[in-house]
């Protein structure tokens, strides 16, 4: 199976910040989803993402602005991408993605 693990520092300035939500910023599942899917297709090899889809994701704790996130992610014996996002040893997100070829 393939692993990796990336790292990315939530931008204090991401626009997602302005409408979710002013007076409490967090990211949207939505942002932690495409950063994931962005590092997955890094680990393929590929150059873009079209035709991926999301098995499963899960929500667990609200990240804010500048907060370090680790990212694991590993090739599951059916093919599919696994990913696991964590900040300060705190779960924050999991899932899976399906590849094109794995679908």
């Amino acid at each position: 199976m393939d692993t990796a693990e990336f790292t990315w520092t939530v931008p204090a300035d991401h626009p997602a910040f302005a409408g979710h939500f002013p007076s409490r910023p967090i990211v949207p599942g939505v942002v932690l989803l495409d950063q994931a899917l962005l590092f997955a297709v890094q680990m393929r090899g590929v150059s873009h993402a079209a035709g991926w889809q999301i098995a499963q994701a899960k929500f667990f704790v609200p990240v804010g602005p500048s907060q370090v996130l680790r990212f694991a992610l590993k090739t599951t014996p059916r093919g599919a991408i696994a990913f696991a996002v964590t900040c300060e040893g705190r779960e924050v997100a999991a899932g899976n993605f399906v590849p094109p070829s794995a679908a």
